[in-house]
């Protein structure tokens, strides 16, 4: 019997390190352990995640499409707003949107100046129906200093207690109701002791 011996020769690159990995494209076609492989795909997913990439400064400039909410202006933020602290500015009225609302309970409005108007997906302005019958009743104010008005549920003194909520004992509302099996009577749980 004769053994041969030979060398093997490996063309193959050497295995990827993890830190290699995680810059790698392909995973699938990578030279690396399965376990490598799954530690660098979780450390890809996340990578945009990672606190180092978060913004720190708020940028200086805004977007084009930015307008400042109080002088009505592009080309700055609010906080950097020239009208800070003159307090002859009135700031610009937003104009909500009226998503969400069916347009069966819409009313339109041709000014868009009317309290509570909204601006509805063609274009228009509207106003919730049962706003508009609110604005129109308006606030009832009730004269100061005068003796509130007692309220219709709170009837206790014209409607007697039913006597079943009544203890037998202290003839009071039950507190804790307790059952005595041997009677089938209801009583306060104090009462019964």
């Amino acid at each position: 019997m004769c053994f041969m011996f030979c060398e093997q020769i490996d063309d193959s690159p050497a295995p990827l390190s993890l830190a290699q990995l995680v810059k790698t494209d392909n995973l699938a076609a990578a030279n690396a352990s399965e376990e490598d492989k799954i530690k660098a795909m979780m450390m890809q997913s996340c990578r945009e995640y990672n606190p180092i990439n978060y913004m720190t400064k708020p940028w200086d400039t805004p977007p084009p499409s930015y307008i400042c909410f109080r002088c009505g202006k592009p080309g700055h933020y609010i906080k950097n707003c020239p009208t800070n602290g003159d307090k002859n500015v009135e700031p610009v009225a937003r104009i909500k949107k009226s998503t969400g609302i069916p347009r069966s309970f819409m009313m339109e409005v041709k000014d868009p100046n009317t309290k509570g108007a909204m601006l509805t997906k063609s274009g228009t302005y509207a106003i919730p129906i049962i706003n508009a019958e609110a604005y129109a009743s308006g606030k009832k104010e009730k004269p100061p200093f005068l003796p509130a008005e007692p309220s219709s549920s709170s009837s206790s003194s014209e409607d007697p207690v039913p006597d079943e909520l009544l203890c037998l004992i202290c003839k009071e509302i039950m507190t804790d109701a307790a059952v005595i099996p041997c009677c089938g009577n209801s009583y306060c749980d104090e009462c019964c002791i």
